[in-house]
């Protein structure tokens, strides 16, 4: 069993975030390879508000980070 967490740590969260807000294309920081975006539209049924998330997956090793947009975060 390898001793690598199934989540991306922390800081790695946050350079893949950094990436995406300079307008790069965000890389796995585990195994280099270039990450799938997936859109994640929110606020249906009348709500009044609407969240735009962003859902990257690394192909490799299937790890993925989920956040919001605009504000750059988990939440």
């Amino acid at each position: 069993m390898s001793g690598e967490h199934a989540q991306f740590e922390p800081a790695e969260q946050q350079a893949i975030r950094d990436a995406v807000a300079a307008g790069e294309k965000p890389l796995c920081p585990r195994d280099g390879a270039t990450m799938t975006a997936r859109a994640i539209g929110g606020g249906s049924f009348g709500l009044g508000y609407a969240r735009r998330r962003e859902w990257l997956m690394c192909p490799k090793c299937k790890r993925s980070v989920l956040f919001d947009r605009r504000r750059g975060t988990r939440n």
